[in-house]
């Protein structure tokens, strides 16, 4: 058996994987978030260890043979996120997560101190990465900057509680702008410009590889060998990328989770910052990949759902699984500024259409299109950086929705796919490294792809009718923004 741990934003999930690379069992915890101002975005790091541990005791609860028999443990978790340790290994502060928009000025002044920054770390300065959040911190809370002994991302935080170890992965590394991406070390010149050092980050290991034992007290709260190997996993969009068994370049997929992702793995490093296009390491040795980020998906949806107090599937269930062109309202998804292709904190989401006749359902089908627009605005990014893509899989808790799985498809002009385990992909993908890292197997024999439940095609029907929508939706953002 295998378990895999999720570090998610609104919570962790755990899964347990046989040998034969069936999930046999699934647990959850939900997280909190904290906007204490605007722009702000936080959580309690010690909230991620209770959730993991609280999600692993239910499947030890309920499932205490097949618990026993773990051999391997990945971790998944949110990118980016700025946990602050000092020297006794306690946070100072609450994390600053991934949609946290406070550090806009201080990416101004990081790009200005390190000309070489895109070429080294392959993105643009943007408040959600790591290391402007340092700055900021430095900035405003001079006192806790002074304590920093160390940095680490929510996952490797609930690592280092689990096993007493410091150590990050290289995808979820390469979301800090620390790291050399292309050489997939740590840069001394990128964390100087910050006022760290070296010592500031912990060890550094491909996702694949061991990271780590089990600590004994945990392996025996849980009935497990003493000997149990955790990998060094991945972030969360590069662990679903492992969970559908996209290692090979080209190959690509499309996430409706709280935020959304366009996905590409590549063969190389290939930055494209100009579009605001990422560039990380992939979870495995040797390979790389491509994203294009919208910091609200599902998010949007479960946002609507919680004006307008009804559950999102009663919200949708009304339109059915097609539609039969677009909506009349148009939605821009901007509820946490965006990345690809606007890298604009301050955006602001917006419905433009709105009319004395306008119904529930036009609003709800206008998110679900605004979010699709906006993976299209991502498609479009990828595509001129590296060549178009032909198709790509969904995952994520929007990949439930037959209806939006369509909308997508016919918006994007591509085939979508809706996969098997697609909403527990970031945690089976955890999952499959830690066996990678307990067995030394092939990743091609453990990385397999899943089956596919029902592809969408684009319908030629409303494309066109879709493609005059995207024209009219792209120019809101520039007529809505306020000049700076």
């Amino acid at each position: 058996m295998f378990l895999g741990m999720d570090i998610g934003t609104s919570g962790v999930k755990a899964v347990l994987v046989s040998e034969a690379g069936a999930i046999v069992a699934t647990a959850a915890r939900e997280l909190a978030l904290s906007h204490p101002a605007p722009l702000w975005s936080e959580q309690d790091p010690d909230a991620w260890v209770d959730a993991a541990i609280g999600a692993v005791d239910d499947l030890a609860a309920h499932h205490p043979r097949e618990v026993a028999q773990v051999r391997g443990i990945g971790l998944s978790g949110q990118m980016h996120g700025a946990t602050l340790l000092g020297e006794d290994g306690r946070p100072l502060r609450p994390a600053i997560l991934w949609n946290d928009g406070r550090s806009q000025a201080e990416c101004d002044r990081l790009e200005r101190r390190c000309p070489s920054l895109h070429a080294i770390a392959g993105n643009l300065a943007m408040p959600g990465f790591t290391a402007p959040k340092l700055l900021w911190v430095a900035r405003h809370e001079p006192d806790i900057f002074e304590r920093v002994a160390k940095v680490l991302l929510p996952k490797a935080y609930v690592r280092y509680r689990l096993t007493g170890e410091m150590v990050e992965d290289m995808s979820d590394a390469a979301g800090t702008l620390w790291l050399d991406v292309g050489q997939r070390r740590w840069s001394a010149l990128l964390l100087h410009a910050t006022g760290l050092d070296l010592h500031h980050m912990p060890r550094l290991v491909e996702g694949s590889a061991a990271s780590a034992m089990l600590a004994p007290e945990f392996a025996q709260r849980w009935g497990m060998a003493k000997d149990v190997v955790v990998a060094g996993g991945a972030g969360d969009c590069a662990a679903s990328a492992i969970g559908l068994g996209a290692i090979a370049p080209g190959d690509a997929f499309l996430s409706l989770g709280t935020s959304g992702v366009v996905f590409r793995v590549t063969d190389r490093f290939v930055p494209a910052p100009a579009s605001a296009v990422h560039a990380f390491c992939h979870a495995l040795p040797g390979l790389w990949h491509q994203m294009g980020v919208m910091l609200s998906a599902a998010a949007s949806l479960a946002w609507l759902a919680g004006v307008m107090e009804a559950p999102a599937a009663a919200l949708l269930a009304p339109l059915g699984e097609r539609v039969d062109g677009p909506s009349p309202v148009k939605f821009l998804p901007y509820l946490d500024g965006e990345r690809t292709p606007h890298n604009d904190a301050a955006a602001s989401g917006a419905f433009v259409g709105l009319r004395g006749a306008t119904g529930r359902g036009q609003m709800v089908q206008a998110v679900l299109e605004g979010v699709a627009f906006a993976a299209r605005d991502n498609l479009a990014a990828l595509s001129a950086a590296r060549g178009p893509i032909a198709e790509v899989d969904l995952v994520g808790g929007g990949s439930r929705s037959p209806l939006w799985a369509q909308i997508c498809a016919d918006v994007l002009g591509i085939p979508v796919h809706r996969v098997e385990e697609g909403e527990v992909g970031a945690a089976l993908g955890a999952a499959r490294l830690g066996r990678i890292a307990a067995t030394g197997e092939d990743p091609a024999e453990v990385c397999v792809r899943p089956r596919r439940l029902a592809s969408f095609a684009p319908r030629a029907s409303v494309t066109s009718a879709y493609d005059d929508a995207y024209r009219r939706w792209r120019n809101l953002y520039p007529a809505l923004k306020e000049p700076i």
